[in-house]
């Protein structure tokens, strides 16, 4: 049976844009990946060694970029520094409480068109 989510895997054409992104604009890291025969890269949380994001270079994105998966959603802190580096980037992002639970949610778009959620506690404060 199911325990937890392992990874997600995208498709995407630019790789240092994908990477500034994933690495330079979330905190992610590039680590270990095994040679699959084709171009990629798996990302980690700093500190953590399971891989959270596998990408997938070289091969045609589909036409509708996103296909059944609606978005990519990680648990993040930080976001008062995280609004301020994609404020800091010229980068849209859409950002409120969750209604409820009061989680902090910014939405935002990766450079090949996947919809990203980051998570922040409700306790978080700008």
């Amino acid at each position: 049976m199911i325990d937890a989510m392992n990874h997600f895997t995208i498709v995407a054409e630019d790789r240092d844009a994908t990477l500034g992104y994933y690495c330079g604009l979330l905190g992610l890291r590039e680590g270990y990946r095994p040679d699959l025969g084709f171009p990629g890269a798996w990302l980690y949380p700093q500190g953590s060694e399971q891989a959270v994001l596998h990408i997938i270079f070289g091969r045609p994105l589909p036409a509708s970029r996103t296909g059944v998966i609606d978005h990519l959603a990680f648990t993040a802190k930080g976001l008062p520094d995280v609004k301020a580096r994609f404020d800091a980037a010229g980068l849209d992002y859409n950002l409120g409480q969750q209604i409820g639970s009061g989680t902090w949610q910014l939405f935002s778009v990766d450079p090949n068109g996947a919809k990203v959620e980051l998570d922040f506690s409700a306790a978080e404060r700008l």
